[in-house]
Parts: structure tokens; sequence; C-alpha cells
């Protein structure tokens, strides 16, 4: 079973669709291994968005993913990684496949909801940023 963090970002929480997005993971197959809610501070998004350091829109996502409280979860099931991205949908909600959580949930391309892993390699490394061995249910 393959593992991928996710988290919903400010906008969806500030739009009250943490359980309709829960839901449509848990109906798609999906297990939550663990789960908790957060501000990020600024530590944190450098060293989430470490590759994003120095690009223009760098500090406005910082600036976003800190203005307010988010969910971290672990999610598992059959090729979980690439399973949740084709459920998020693509970055810009206006590209988005009709039923994704981004076409449903996100207002643009950079205030769009969810975040997922793109790689078993980032899947790891952002889990360890959000949860202990001891905090993770499977």
């Amino acid at each position: 079973m393959e593992k991928t963090l996710v988290l919903i970002k400010p906008d969806a929480m500030k739009a009250h669709h943490i359980g309709d997005i829960f839901k449509i993971y848990e109906e798609k197959g999906l297990e939550v291994l663990a789960v908790k809610m957060l501000q990020m501070d600024e530590k944190l998004a450098s060293q989430h968005y470490v590759e994003h350091i120095g690009r223009p829109y760098y500090d406005d996502l910082v600036g976003f993913m800190t203005s307010g409280p988010i969910i971290a979860m672990v999610l598992a099931g059959e090729d979980a990684i690439a399973n949740v991205r084709k459920i998020n949908g693509k970055t810009n909600p206006a590209d988005a496949d009709e039923g994704t959580i981004r076409k449903l949930y996100a207002s643009s391309g950079s205030r769009n909801a969810v975040h997922a892993s793109d790689s078993p390699e980032s899947a790891a490394r952002e889990i360890s940023l959000y949860f202990s061995a001891t905090e993770i249910f499977d």
C-alpha cells in the first residue's frame, strides 16, 4: 500500500469543505492513516516548499499557506500518489476535470484547495514534516 501526504489548504478550510474533501478520498477507496489540524508557520512552509524558494510566486505561496489553519493527512491505497493527484485535478481549477476536488472547491491556480505529494520521494519527505511514525496508523 502506497502512502501520500495531502494538505487541505486555508481556502478550503475557510469555505468549510473539510468533510466534503474527506468524503471524496474515502469514496475513492483511500484510507486515512493520520490526520491533524495545524497552523503552518514560515519555517514549516520553507521546509515543505524548499524547491520553490526564490521563485517569483514563493512569497505569495507562503503568505497564503500561513494565512489560516490547514489539515495534514496521510492517505494510503493502491497507487495512492497518482490516484490522489487524479482525484485532486489539475492545479488550475479551470483546467481540472469535472468532479475533481479542485474543480469543485478551488478558486484559482494559487488558491486550489488541496496539495498532494507528487512522487514517492516527495511523499516520504513531506509526511515526515508533519507526522512522526507513532502518529501514522497503518
